[in-house]
């Protein structure tokens, strides 16, 4: 029998199709729309669990939603990336502005700052979470206050895999700047900060639903607002700002980002597998840090000891000893790719040389390519932006430790597809890809 292939993370629907259910209400009522009943009903759900509730429950109608400690409102919307948009939007970012972003992470963290017309100011990592470094981050936002004159407009701090950021240091430093912080917890749903979900200890917080995501829209994202008023601000923004007259009447710019009434009717589905999928996770990550402890060369990235993090674990991510020998290591990076990254995601864009100034070790690419002739997919972390061709000019403060986890790096299958049994057979192929 064939062995079937192990994706990194890919989205898994509830077990008795409630998804369904809902995709076919809204084709029964014709609400085949970016609005209607299962988009108000995902977002009743989402604010229920972001406040503390029962993320098991797909009912609109229940309003068991706190713990009295916060009260945030919930925008669906297209993507992740149209939330960090809108949030930027809504903090007033605009041309010729400054925003304070995580290097390490992916595109559409710092992308959207790009669109505004602002530039991107990117702040190195600390070691032990791979987050935004506090101590780095108020460095930065001196030096640029002396630079420009200007305070930066936001901060957005990244859950790199998942892993929650210093939430307290980060806050501490935002607020005694009044800088407002746009929480990126497009990878860390579900995931806590001193009990509290990530993405409601900023004036906004990012959540998406892409494919391999905790749970999954088919593509899609969600924004958290502060209040009932910031909620409808962002509504408004994303239904292309239309004013309060019988015709269409437009006195600012708006963007069509509002999640369609099918998509949501998959989320509210998803929502009552949501702790299942987190708990899932959890798990893989603990078989991980098991069945590793005893391979040298190989560590496995753990949260913070300290009780106050807790991690979804979206991806499980190892370093490589940059002396450990894989098969086929002295064949990295000979021949040039000819697909892009993401697979059937990633449009192919031919480029004429297999390496560039920042990229992993060979021991990190041979493992990859042993992997995916086992069939299992592993990645390598994410590029640091401030080493991305695209922004060689933007402001960056860096410590080298983001530059450092690139080229040792990679990301191990987590979803809730895979089973102990595949955690096992991953193990043992990195085992069987060491040389001794």
């Amino acid at each position: 029998m064939e062995r079937k292939t192990i994706y990194l993370c890919l989205a898994h629907m509830s077990e008795d199709g409630v998804e369904q259910k809902y995709v076919k209400e809204a084709f029964d009522t014709n609400w085949v729309v970016p609005l209607g009943p299962n988009v108000n009903g995902f977002e009743a759900d989402l604010e229920r669990f972001v406040n503390g509730g029962d993320c098991h429950v797909a009912d609109a109608t229940r309003n068991d939603v706190h713990d009295g400690n916060t009260d945030k409102k919930v925008v669906a919307l297209s993507a992740g990336t149209a939330a960090v948009h809108l949030a930027l939007l809504a903090c007033g970012v605009g041309p010729g502005d400054e925003v304070l972003v995580q290097s390490f992470t992916f595109c559409a963290s710092s992308h959207p700052i790009t669109y505004l017309g602002a530039t991107p100011v990117f702040v190195d990592s600390e070691p032990e979470t791979w987050n935004m470094d506090p101590v780095l981050l108020e460095e930065a936002i001196k030096d640029r206050i002396a630079k420009t004159g200007r305070k930066p407009k936001a901060i957005v701090p990244v859950a790199l895999y998942g892993m929650p950021y210093d939430c307290e240091k980060i806050m501490e430093v935002a607020n005694r700047y009044e800088i407002p912080v746009v929480e990126d917890a497009a990878e860390g749903f579900g995931s806590k900060f001193d009990g509290k979900v990530l993405g409601t200890f900023g004036k906004f917080g990012v959540l998406s639903f892409n494919g391999n995501k905790m749970i999954t829209t088919s593509g899609g994202g969600a924004l958290i607002c502060d209040d009932a008023e910031s909620k409808n601000n962002i509504m408004w923004y994303a239904t292309q700002a239309r004013e309060a007259y019988p015709y269409y009447q437009h006195e600012t710019i708006g963007y069509n980002y509002r999640m369609s009434n099918i998509c949501a009717g998959i989320g509210r589905g998803q929502m009552t597998v949501a702790q299942a999928h987190i708990d899932h996770h959890k798990h893989v990550q603990a078989l991980y840090e098991d069945l590793l402890a005893d391979v040298p060369g190989v560590t496995i990235h753990r949260q913070p000891a300290n009780p106050r993090y807790d991690s979804n674990f979206w991806l499980c991510t190892v370093t490589l000893d940059p002396s450990l020998k894989i098969k086929g290591q002295e064949n990295a990076y000979k021949e040039v790719i000819k697909t892009a990254v993401g697979g059937a995601a990633g449009v192919i864009h031919a480029v004429d040389t297999a390496t560039t100034d920042c990229q992993p070790n060979e021991n990190v690419e041979a493992l990859r390519v042993f992997m995916l002739e086992k069939k299992v997919e592993a990645r390598p972390v994410w590029k640091p932006m401030h080493k991305q061709p695209v922004y060689k000019t933007a402001p960056a403060y860096v410590n080298g430790v983001s530059e450092a986890i690139f080229k040792v790096g990679m990301c191990l299958p987590a979803g809730p597809y895979v089973t102990d049994d595949d955690v096992r057979y991953i193990v043992d192929c990195i085992k069987e890809a060491i040389e001794e």
